[in-house]
C-alpha cells in the first residue's frame, strides 16, 4: 500500500495537516493507498507557487510548450498497462474501458499539443487615421483543476494539457476516491526537466476543504471543476467572492428518444453502451429511454436481452466482466434508494433491481425499469448507476418535450432511420450535445458543453482551449509624416 505526498513547486512535500484519507478499492473494499488531507494552507503554498510560475511559463515560446505537453502524452503511453491496472484497481473498470481510457488521455495531450502553433489573435479596422486595432489571445493565470472520480486520468488530461500548452499553470485536485492515476502521473511530470517548478501541482483532500480553498483564492484566475450540482453551486459561491472565472462541467440526466423509424438493433446497442459504460457512472450516460408506444414491447425486450448479456464482477480478476462495482458504499445506497422508491410508486423491475452477489465490494446489477411516471426521482434525478427507467410516448412533440422537461442539459440522443424526425429533435432539444443512431461518447475535436444546471463553459477542441485564454485589445496608434 502506497502513501502519497502533495506536490508543490516541483517537490514531494508533507501537508501541513497531520490526517490522512484512505483510498478503497470498490470491488474488494481494500485500502489500496493512503493520501494527505490537505489543509488551506496546503493550498495556499500551491496557489503561491503556481503564480510565481505563471510569468515565465507564459512567455515560454508556445512551440516548446507544445512538445512538452506531447512527451506527456508519450510518456502515459510508455507506462499505459500501470496506467489501466491503477485505474481498474482504484475506480473499478473494466478493462475496455479502463484501457480506452488511458488511450483517450494519450491522444489528448497529443491533440492538445498541436494547438500550440493554433492560438490566433485578430486586427480588425479602425475608424480612426493612422491606427490599427489587434487583439491577442494569452492565458488567464492560474488554474484550479478539480478532478471527479468517474474518469480521474481522462479529465485530468483535459484541464492539464489545457492548462499547460495554453500557457497557464495549474494546482491540480485528484478525487480523494480515485487519486491513484493522478499521482502516478505526477511521477512523469517530476521527472521531466522541462516542466519548471510551480507550473503543475498537486493537492489532495475532501472538495469541502481543498475546492473551496481554491475556489476562492485571490490568485487563481480560473476554476475548472468537473462534478456534481451541489458541488458546483459551492464552487461558485466561492468563486464570486475575487469574481473568479468558473468551467464547470456538472450533472446530466441524457434522455434518448426511440422513435417508431429506429433500427431496434442499432438503438438497443447504443443504449446499452451508454447507460452501462462505466458502470453507469458517467455525466453522458444515457440516463432515461422515452420509446414509441408501437415499439416499445419490442425495445424492452432486446434491451433486456443485452442487459442480461452483460457479466457483473470485479474486473482486475475477471477480464471477461462487463459491469464492475459503483465507486463506493454511499453511491450503492443511493442508487439502491432510488430504485426502491420508483418500484413503490409502480415502476416494474424487467431485469435486476437489486445488488450483486458479491460478498465484497459495492456491486449493483444491471437493471431496466418499465412503467415508470415521467416525473418521478428517477426520471429526474441522476442517477449515476446501471439502472435505465424507460416510459413511452405517442407523438414526437411529446417525446422532445419530456426530454427537455429537466434541470439539465449535457447529453441526448435519438435513434430513428427517418432525417426529417432527426433534425427535428436535434433542432428542438436544449442539450449541449445529441448523438444521432449512436453512443454518447464525446470526440476529443469536438465541443463538450452543457446547458441550464450541467454547467458553464465547456471542454475539448477550439471552443474549449479557448476557455484558458482571455482576450487584451490593443489600440495601436502610429506616425505617419507622408503629407
Amino acid at each position: 500500500m502506497q502513501t502519497h505526498q502533495l506536490y508543490i513547486n516541483g517537490k514531494y512535500t508533507e501537508s501541513e495537516g497531520n490526517e490522512w484519507i484512505d483510498v478503497l478499492n470498490p470491488a474488494t473494499e481494500e485500502v489500496i493507498s493512503k493520501i494527505p488531507k490537505g489543509t488551506t494552507g496546503d493550498v495556499d503554498r500551491a496557489v503561491e507557487a503556481a503564480f510565481q510560475a505563471q510569468h515565465k511559463w507564459e512567455l515560454t515560446p508556445n512551440i516548446e510548450r507544445g512538445k512538452i505537453v506531447r512527451a506527456l502524452g508519450d510518456q502515459i503511453e510508455e507506462k499505459r498497462d500501470t496506467f489501466i491496472n491503477l485505474l481498474q484497481e482504484e475506480q473499478g473498470k473494466d478493462y475496455e474501458l479502463a484501457s480506452g481510457e488511458i488511450d483517450l488521455a494519450i491522444d489528448y495531450f497529443r491533440y492538445m499539443s498541436e494547438w500550440a502553433r493554433r492560438i490566433e489573435g485578430e486586427i480588425v479596422p479602425s475608424d480612426r487615421e493612422n491606427e490599427n486595432i489587434m487583439i491577442y489571445k494569452k492565458p488567464i493565470g492560474v488554474v484550479g483543476g478539480i478532478v471527479p472520480w468517474n474518469f480521474p486520468m481522462f479529465i485530468l488530461a483535459r484541464k492539464v494539457a489545457t492548462a499547460l500548452v495554453t500557457g497557464c499553470t495549474i494546482v491540480l485536485k485528484p478525487s480523494q476516491q480515485t487519486p491513484n492515476t493522478a499521482m502516478e502521473f505526477t511521477k512523469l511530470v517530476d521527472a521531466m526537466d522541462e516542466i519548471p517548478d510551480g507550473v503543475y501541482n498537486v493537492v489532495t483532500g475532501t472538495g469541502s476543504e481543498i475546492g473551496n480553498s481554491l475556489a476562492k483564492h485571490e490568485k487563481v484566475h480560473m476554476i475548472s471543476m468537473t462534478g456534481s450540482v451541489p458541488a458546483g453551486t459551492k464552487v461558485m459561491e466561492a468563486a464570486a467572492q475575487n469574481i473568479t472565472k468558473v468551467n464547470l462541467e456538472l450533472g446530466g440526466k441524457a434522455p434518448a428518444i426511440v422513435t417508431a423509424n429506429a433500427d431496434l438493433d442499432i438503438a438497443v446497442e447504443s443504449i446499452t453502451t451508454s447507460r452501462l459504460a462505466n458502470n453507469g457512472q458517467a455525466c453522458t450516460n444515457a440516463e432515461r429511454v422515452y420509446v414509441h408506444e408501437s415499439k416499445a414491447d419490442e425495445l424492452i425486450e432486446k434491451l433486456r436481452h443485452s442487459f442480461e448479456s452483460k457479466k457483473l464482477g470485479n474486473p482486475r480478476e475477471d477480464k471477461d466482466a462487463d459491469v464492475g462495482p459503483l465507486v463506493s458504499q454511499g453511491r450503492l445506497e443511493e442508487v439502491e434508494s432510488m430504485v426502491k422508491e420508483a418500484v413503490e410508486a409502480g415502476a416494474k423491475v424487467e431485469i435486476g433491481g437489486e445488488r450483486g452477489d458479491q460478498e465484497k465490494g459495492f456491486f449493483y446489477k444491471p437493471t431496466i425499469l418499465t412503467n415508470v411516471d415521467h416525473k418521478s426521482k428517477i426520471m429526474q434525478e441522476e442517477i449515476f448507476g446501471p439502472v435505465i427507467p424507460i416510459a413511452t410516448f405517442k407523438t414526437l412533440d411529446e417525446a422532445i418535450e419530456k426530454g427537455n422537461d429537466t434541470d439539465f442539459g449535457l447529453s441526448s440522443s435519438v435513434y430513428t432511420d427517418d432525417l426529417n424526425e432527426a433534425m427535428r429533435v436535434v433542432n428542438e432539444l436544449k442539450f449541449g450535445e445529441t448523438f444521432v443512431n449512436r453512443e454518447n461518447f464525446e470526440a476529443v475535436q469536438g465541443y463538450h458543453a452543457g446547458m441550464r444546471k450541467s454547467g458553464l463553459g465547456g471542454a475539448d477542441g477550439k471552443h474549449g482551449m479557448e476557455d484558458f485564454l482571455v482576450t487584451q485589445v490593443v489600440y495601436m496608434q502610429y506616425k505617419n509624416d507622408k503629407k
